[in-house]
């Protein structure tokens, strides 16, 4: 069976974010002292004395008529619940009952599903107060005081949530494609998700910045498995004015990070700008395999010249991703996107390609004998072997006389023949040069 599921739900600021990294083990969630700062849904994988189970954490439900993204949070928490097996809803002990935690006890137990009141923020146990207690009302059975902040009573929540697993239920091990999307805000990237899955995993909003963590997406297309990892836009240091945004841009990062690929989406209306140059690489420098997505190509009235010169100026300007295949898309209109997902899995596939060492010594020599290595103060750089000792990326060690001799145009001379030959379209190529024992 599949690996059961715990959404964490409640009204804004009573400490749901706080849980969800005490459970995880990691802090994952943006955790703030501001209301309204987790909006979307957030995944992560726990464990507790065995038993397997993914966490959902939601942004807080409110009244429609409180914040602009309201109307959408509660979406998230409503669709959270749909998804989930068992649910926490969190309610602040300092504070008491509210009626707002009346109206999410509403919504849950329209539900039917497996409800915990977890009454988080009491500090001393031996004498809680007497308004932990009321929140019986709520009308569910299980009542568990915790601090969330200070791992207060943890580990009694956890044995009361795997107290409703079943025995049989464990983790299914599949195999997934991690592909983080990356881009300036408001290029596309929650759309492109909302796209492929069919309805709103994720807000979509006009105003950019609205994805502030990473959300992870499992779709299946083709039979191959791709957990999409839609990252906050990330934008330039000076433009980085809370902590909270700062927060976002570590977790981009991070994102990239624990990818497998990278969909580096540009807009194709504003074209590469010196942000695409930085998130970019940031890929490049983590040695992910990766797509260039050009999205908005329905707004550009454009033919095959067009495009041609388009993917010139692309390549012109991020002269280090010369070995990224691009895709012209439309999110709007499923352009191409389709191909985006071959493109991804091919190039994932290519990062992970071993080449046998006598076939790859008998490319280098002949690279070598058509063009010498250099000369430095009289002396000749000699290439004796390589051999690849890593992937993902690709990873080769070249064994010279002296790594000093070796010039950077000949390191590039050698990946581009290593590229010719044997292909890692997508992937960068990492050279070691080191001196032969």
């Amino acid at each position: 069976m599949a690996t059961p599921i715990v959404a964490i739900v409640g009204r804004p600021n009573v400490g749901k974010s706080t849980l969800f990294n005490r459970l995880a083990g990691t802090r994952i969630s943006i955790v703030e002292d501001k209301p309204r700062i987790t909006r979307d849904r957030i995944y992560a994988e726990a464990e507790w004395l065995g038993y397997k189970f993914k966490l959902i954490d939601t942004g807080g439900i409110e009244k429609e008529a409180e914040v602009k993204f309201n109307s959408m949070v509660k979406k998230q928490s409503e669709l959270a619940i749909q998804e989930a097996d068992h649910i926490l809803f969190v309610v602040d002990g300092r504070e008491g009952l509210t009626k707002l935690d009346e109206e999410v006890a509403q919504l849950l137990r329209k539900s039917n599903k497996k409800v915990k009141v977890v009454v988080n923020k009491i500090e001393n146990f031996e004498k809680m107060q007497e308004n932990v207690w009321e929140f019986y009302a709520l009308g569910f059975e299980e009542l568990i005081p915790i601090s969330a902040e200070h791992g207060k009573n943890i580990g009694d929540l956890l044995d009361h949530v795997i107290s409703d697993f079943d025995e049989t239920e464990e983790r299914l091990k599949e195999d997934v494609i991690n592909i983080a999307i990356v881009g300036k805000p408001n290029v596309g990237k929650s759309s492109l998700i909302n796209y492929l899955v069919g309805h709103e995993r994720v807000i979509v909003s006009e105003i950019p910045g609205t994805t502030r963590d990473a959300i992870d997406t499992v779709i299946e297309y083709n039979n191959m498995k791709y957990n999409l990892i839609d990252t906050a836009g990330l934008r330039r240091k000076a433009r980085v004015k809370d902590d909270i945004e700062y927060y976002s841009n570590i977790r981009a990062i991070r994102a990239i990070e624990r990818s497998d690929g990278v969909l580096m989406m540009i807009d194709a209306e504003q074209g590469v700008t010196e942000q695409d140059k930085k998130i970019s690489g940031y890929a490049h420098e983590a040695g992910k395999a990766m797509v260039i997505g050009v999205n908005k190509w329905d707004l550009i009235t454009a033919d095959s010249d067009e495009m041609a010169r388009y993917r010139d100026e692309i390549y012109y300007n991020l002269k280090f991703l010369n070995y990224v295949p691009i895709s012209f898309i439309s999110v709007l209109t499923g352009q191409r996107i389709e191909e985006v997902l071959e493109l991804l899995e091919y190039s994932v596939d290519q990062s992970a390609k071993r080449i046998k060492t006598g076939l790859l010594n008998e490319v280098i020599t002949e690279a070598v004998q058509l063009r010498e290595p250099p000369t430095k103060k009289g002396k000749r750089l000699k290439i004796y072997y390589c051999t690849q000792v890593g992937v993902k990326p690709p990873t080769f060690v070249v064994f010279v006389n002296n790594p000093d001799l070796m010039h950077f145009a000949y390191e590039r001379y050698l990946k581009n023949t290593i590229r010719d030959n044997f292909g890692f379209l997508g992937s960068p190529i990492v050279l070691k040069i080191k001196k032969r024992s």
